[in-house]
């Protein structure tokens, strides 16, 4: 029986979880020959997502039927916390360790900021290595890049693809929000090689491209570990903050604020991407012997963080519960 978990956490405020057999799933398509006995391991990483941005939260103007799917077949948990922002909460999930124990409580790593996750910790990947298990990062890493050694293929990943930073633009994939100039550069890399060839290409969409393309490659008779760490729902940039295709905004004509209608939208963009994983592991077999974690950093980065923060912010919520990303 494959074993699907899903989990959101908001900050210290909130958070949920839930376990999920999909086993219609499982069981619409058999499982190859060969496969390792030990379970692959599928992280799914969302960014910044509110407790409101689901619908089986309550919320009726969303629609996010896969993410809603983990849920309803799967167990709940409201104990499951993360931290505040994204450094803090990605160095305990590396580690298991509090941020306070790697240094990394204080806000978050800035463009070129020279430290990061201390070399002295072991992380996740590195004791799945020695487990057996074959190991691929895409998407966001945010834990230092200022030396090539603190870099995701040199801390326990076999391959990555993907940004260093804490944000990109969605489609050109460089970072202009709240930085110097002469920090502004290109941020998208396969292993440590910049690949500009996918500028035009939407983040959500790709990042999704090359982790099925990793499901579909893989051999299986060795385990499986694909860390799927999503620029969505993060704000893009301060003169277009909120970045999605049409397709989805139209998805979604009875939400009257503009704001909240893209936002809503780039969730949706993210819901399929769950939802095509799925599909990739049904129809390569290895839905039976897959764990599948989903997860948000932190809470949504909506308005009320805006208060504080001025600009740019998305327009997430986390109604009822009080708070939003970077509150503790």
């Amino acid at each position: 029986m494959s074993i699907f978990i899903f989990s959101t956490s908001f900050s210290l405020i909130c958070s949920w979880f839930a376990l999920s057999p999909f086993l219609e799933w499982a069981l619409a398509v058999a499982p190859p020959k060969t496969q390792s006995s030990k379970p692959n391991i599928i992280f799914i990483h969302a960014d910044d997502l509110g407790w409101n941005d689901v619908s089986f939260h309550g919320y009726n103007e969303s629609r996010t039927p896969n993410i809603d799917r983990l849920a309803s077949d799967g167990v709940v948990l409201n104990g499951y916390y993360a931290q505040y922002m994204c450094t803090p909460s990605r160095a305990a999930l590396m580690t298991g360790k509090y941020p306070t124990r790697t240094g990394l409580q204080h806000h978050v790593l800035r463009n070129a900021e020279p430290r990061g996750l201390p070399l002295h910790e072991k992380i996740l990947p590195q004791h799945l290595k020695e487990a057996g298990y074959i190991t691929h990062m895409i998407g966001k890493w945010h834990l230092g890049y200022y030396q090539k050694r603190m870099t995701p293929t040199n801390r326990g990943f076999d391959s990555f693809f993907g940004y260093y930073s804490g944000m990109a633009d969605y489609y050109n994939y460089t970072m202009t929000a709240n930085i110097a100039e002469e920090y502004i550069a290109f941020d998208l890399w396969e292993n440590h090689q910049s690949v500009r060839k996918y500028i035009g290409e939407y983040a959500t969409e790709l990042f999704t491209k090359k982790a099925i393309g990793r499901i579909n490659d893989h051999n299986y008779e060795k385990p499986l570990f694909l860390y799927l760490s999503h620029l969505a729902p993060h704000f893009a940039n301060a003169y277009d903050p909120v970045q999605v295709p049409q397709k989805y905004v139209d998805r979604f004509p009875d939400i009257a604020h503009e704001g909240r209608r893209k936002y809503t939208a780039t969730v949706a963009a993210l819901d399929d991407s769950v939802g095509q994983i799925m599909e990739a592991l049904r129809l390569k077999g290895a839905a039976n012997n897959t764990l599948v974690v989903f997860s948000s950093d932190n809470g949504g980065a909506g308005a009320e963080r805006g208060l504080e923060f001025g600009p740019p912010f998305t327009f997430a919520s986390n109604w009822p519960l009080r708070g939003a990303k970077s509150s503790q």
